[in-house]
């Protein structure tokens, strides 16, 4: 009777070099604004990670009909926060630049059931930022952490557009 031994797993490669970073994320400048009257949210069932879970929301981004992107909250719990709502936004490439994200995290959160709601983002993320920080979000980063973190409250108001 013979006893075969079990195949040998192959070794793990390692990458010939290191991952690159996320490229910087800056606002295109030559994109035409759109008026906050032609953004508008449409509620739908949350998908997997997408605001499915308790708690959670997702809203479609339409502007003048067409779809711009998606706007979704979490509950989510993470240091150095603990249990918060997160909110986060995905826009197709032909929508960013042109202010829609500013009214969408805007929108979202007026529309949301959370009268506190967080916005994680990699600093070098300086379009997300300033979208945030037009809807109202304030940066709350503890010093020295490696995400932004900006923070939303039912009563802040956003900054007027310039």
């Amino acid at each position: 009777m013979s006893t075969k031994k079990p195949a040998a797993r192959p070794a793990k490669r390692r990458p010939i070099r290191p991952t690159p970073k996320p490229r910087t994320v800056k606002p295109q400048a030559h994109s035409e604004k759109v008026d906050a009257q032609d953004v508008h949210i449409v509620s739908v069932p949350g998908t997997r990670g997408k605001g499915d879970g308790p708690g959670g929301e997702k809203w479609r981004i339409d502007v003048n009909d067409l779809r711009a992107g998606e706007v979704f909250i979490n509950l989510i719990d993470e240091p150095p926060v603990g249990p918060h709502a997160s909110i986060q936004i995905y826009l197709n490439v032909k929508s960013q630049g042109r202010g829609i994200g500013s009214v969408a995290y805007r929108k979202a959160c007026e529309a949301s059931q959370h009268h506190v709601i967080y916005a994680h983002m990699r600093k070098s993320n300086t379009a997300s930022r300033r979208a945030a920080e037009n809807a109202g979000f304030v940066d709350v980063s503890p010093p020295g952490f490696i995400q932004l973190i900006l923070v939303r409250r039912a009563s802040t108001r956003a900054r007027p557009s310039p």
